[in-house]
């Protein structure tokens, strides 16, 4: 009796997720950005959902507008889009670049770059120091899960 109250006791040690170990469903995805919907003061609201050390970490974005164009200096994104649609520009030149804070600059757009149509589903990876920018046509949304990895 006292080995299975004993084994029955270390069941939720065993269970515990590792360090650095995160999972979330697609329905936990939707379930965690709907709300930011509702923040939306601007045309951009984001919810931090994870950290894992000092280098990488988890981001919710939701959009009701295009965003600025944006270069990350030491951070690959990893985007996942949950709802809505969207276009990517991604490469060519970023206009008018200032620095917004370490690592990252912002401007209004990008000359040249490649365009790609995002959906629900879609999965894009973005390299450290490339210009991207995600468009909206008026009266759309977009919502996407960003994965930002230290590189």
């Amino acid at each position: 009796m006292k080995k299975i109250i004993g084994l029955l006791l270390m069941l939720p040690l065993m269970a515990a997720e590792p360090a650095g170990y995160k999972y979330w469903s697609a329905a936990e995805l939707k379930s965690l950005t709907k709300p930011l919907s509702n923040k939306t003061d601007a045309k951009t609201s984001l919810e931090n959902l994870a950290s894992f050390g000092s280098t990488d970490r988890a981001v919710a974005v939701h959009r009701e507008g295009s965003g600025v164009a944006e270069i990350h200096e030491t951070e690959a994104d990893l985007m996942v889009i949950v709802s809505g649609k969207g276009e990517l520009i991604v490469g060519g030149m970023m206009r008018d670049a200032k620095t917004t804070a370490a690592g990252e600059l912002r401007g209004p757009s990008i000359d040249g770059g490649t365009h790609q149509k995002l959906a629900p589903g879609d999965i894009v990876h973005i390299a450290p120091k490339i210009p991207h920018q995600v468009l909206l046509d008026p009266g759309t949304q977009i919502t996407y899960f960003v994965l930002k990895v230290k590189e």
